[in-house]
């Protein structure tokens, strides 16, 4: 169980289990894609890993750390800009999952466990319920920081305020 909660500590966290995925090309290519509004689909990523160890943290939830971060990271590995109009990325929030997934195993050594964070992460949009504590931590993590970044995007469009007061996920 893991317990401390300062910046750099959750850095040396991501860098220790997944610095191979952080430094990916995938992982780099996500910063193309919008998510959310006016964040990239890798800040999500990132606040969505972040928010999901902290929770485990404060909690006091044992888990795989490795596999929280590594299927946290990767739950939206998609690669592809959902928006771009193309037929085959209509229901994109049914079927990304799985296409995550596909990548995610095709570029990444993954546990049983990432890989069930990875494909059950949009519950219960999809039906399958997740079978690990770790990704039940990140189904409500992706969930939090998908309102958070939605309501900052929806906000700075009726102020016109920046989107981002913060960091997501603090």
């Amino acid at each position: 169980m893991y317990r401390k909660n300062s910046n750099s500590s959750l850095t040396d966290l991501l860098q220790k289990h997944a610095g191979d995925v952080l430094a990916s090309e995938g992982m780099q290519k996500e910063k193309d894609f919008s998510q959310h509004g006016f964040g990239s689909c890798y800040d999500h990523s990132i606040a969505v890993t972040l928010m999901s160890v902290r929770m485990a943290q404060r909690m006091r939830i044992r888990v795989d750390m490795e596999s929280l971060i590594r299927g946290a990271l990767l739950h939206d590995y998609f690669l592809y800009d959902w928006r771009d109009g193309k037929e085959e990325h209509n229901l994109h929030g049914f079927r990304h999952a799985k296409r995550a997934l596909q990548n995610a195993r095709r570029d990444f050594p993954l546990s049983p466990i990432a890989e069930d964070v990875i494909c059950r992460h949009m519950f219960p949009l999809n039906i399958h319920p997740p079978r690990y504590r770790e990704s039940y931590i990140v189904t409500v993590a992706d969930k939090v920081c998908a309102v958070q970044e939605f309501s900052r995007s929806v906000l700075h469009r009726w102020t016109g305020r920046p989107a981002f007061a913060g960091n997501i996920g603090d």
